[in-house]
Formats: C-alpha cells, structure tokens, sequence
C-alpha cells in the first residue's frame, strides 16, 4: 500500500509529501480536503470531525489518481469537473475557461453597477462555462438572460451549469466574428450586455503557467497579435444597436490593453467610461453606458 494506513489522517499526509514540492501547504489542505469532501460527500465539518476515519482501496486509488494528474499539471477544477464561482457550485470541463476571481469581481461591479427595481434583460457573450450569466440569473431572479458563445460544447456546459442552479435562460450559439452575426439580435433589445472575450495576444503565450497554456481551451485565450482588441471591436459596435439608450456594457480586459480600448469605446459614442481595477490593483473591468 502506498500510503502508512488508510486512515484520512495518514493519507493526507501522503498527498502532502507527493504535492509538497509544486504546491504550498495552504494549496494542499484545500486540495485534500475537497477530495476528501467531494468522494465522500462530505460537508466541511465532516471531514474535520472524521480525521481517523478509514478510506476504502478504491477512495485510496482515487486520491492517488488525482495527485498524478495534478503532478503533470492538469487543472485541480478539470479533475474534480467542478469549481466554486460567486457562492455557486459549477460544473467544469476543458470545453471552457475555469471561472476566475478576477471575473467575481466583474459580476459584483455589474451588481453593484444596475437598477433592479425592474426585469432586466442581459446577454452574456462569450459565456464559455455560463458563470457571468447564472451568477446574474441567481442574483437577479426577475432577470432574463441570454448565453452566448461560438462553442457548442461550450454552451452545452453552460446549459449543465444553469440547471444545476436554477436558472432559466436562452442559448445561442454566434460567432461575434462572422459578419452578420449580430442580425439574430433585436435592436434595443438588452438592458446589459457583458462579456470576458479572449484577449490574450499569441506573443504572450510563454507568460501563462503550463497548467492554463496545456489544458485551458486557446480558442477562449487567444487572439492575434496584429489586432488584439478584435472580440471588443466587434461585440462595442453591434452592441450600439442592440443595448437600449442608456443601458450598460461590460468587459473584462487585459490591462496592457485598458488605454486603446479606452479610446475605441470614445470613438464609438459610448459615455461614462470607467475602468476598474481587480484586487491585485490591475485595470481588469470596464464599464460604459451607450448613449
């Protein structure tokens, strides 16, 4: 047996030896624990009550499986198929982005940002896992909400994850780059429209960690040197058509790029730029209302 006893105790032990060297000691409690917890079907006071408790081979065999894919740098949230976001359970695979923190920031802006005395009407394109969307949805009960993406298998994510919380909503697969895209929306037809488009020039690939470069989908990260503001251009110029006069529009951008896209949303009529910074003191949202 690989591990002294298979009691919880001894194995956490074994994953803190084995992930010891590519994780701190804070990463590795909350790894075993929800490992533990999520196996188990455990709540957290459980796994803390249940310290001597007895694993079986096959939980043993588990655990061991989760730290060799953690070793060669698969994602904890694809392994365990699911993450936390804004107080919420969701489901996680690599057809989509990991939801972020930087990205419940954006949420809480939108929150924080919106009258909702009255039903709203928002979209969320480039939805990817739907966590902008449902976080909204479930804030926001009155709301109707609109998922967008150019994956299918994106928003068949998507589709999981607003199930799994309840909320109601459309989907609807578009490509924000094809020409005419944006005929299938109403015009004046979105009190809000956010989105967390790729934005990451190819030239800084070599920046990301090799768990996000390795497993993460590129088709969500990327976008080509000569023209990294493409996603914004696209989704500012239709939404001038499709948010009512004086609804919102938010991004989340790259902070290289926070000063052009400033200026392009100037040109294009919208009023009220406000960029925001994230908690590590990074220009990461953008708030604009159109005219």
């Amino acid at each position: 047996m690989f591990v002294q006893s298979n009691t919880i105790k001894a194995t956490q032990c074994y994953v803190k030896d084995q992930l010891g060297p590519s994780f701190s000691e804070s990463e590795i409690r909350k790894i075993f624990k929800l490992i533990i917890c999520i196996r188990l079907g455990w709540k957290d006071s459980e796994f803390l009550l249940n310290q001597e408790s007895r694993l079986s081979e096959s939980d043993l065999l588990f655990v061991r499986s989760v730290v060799k894919r953690l070793l060669i740098g698969e994602p904890f949230q694809y392994i365990l198929g699911e993450t936390e976001f804004f107080g919420l359970t969701l489901f996680c695979s690599p057809s989509a982005l990991i939801p972020r923190p930087e990205t419940e920031e954006l949420v809480q802006l939108i929150l924080n940002s919106i009258d909702n005395s009255s039903p709203l009407s928002i979209a969320d394109l480039c939805t990817g896992s739907g966590c902008i969307g449902i976080a909204l949805g479930v804030n926001l009960p009155q709301a109707s909400i609109l998922f967008s993406d150019c994956s299918e298998e994106a928003l068949d994510l998507a589709r999981e994850n607003a199930s799994r919380n309840k909320v109601n909503g459309k989907f609807l697969r578009h490509n924000i780059l094809n020409k005419d895209s944006f005929d299938q929306f109403l015009p004046d037809s979105f009190d809000v429209v956010v989105s967390n488009p790729p934005y990451i020039p190819q030239k800084d690939k070599d920046k990301l960690k090799p768990n996000v470069l390795d497993h993460e989908p590129h088709v969500a990260l990327f976008v080509e040197n000569n023209d990294p503001l493409i996603f914004y251009r696209r989704i500012a110029l239709n939404a001038k058509k499709i948010i009512k006069s004086g609804g919102l529009l938010f991004f989340e951008i790259n902070p290289d790029s926070s000063e052009d896209l400033v200026i392009l949303l100037k040109d294009l009529g919208f009023v009220n730029i406000e960029l925001m910074k994230d908690l590590q003191g990074k220009y990461r949202m953008l708030k604009v209302q159109n005219s």
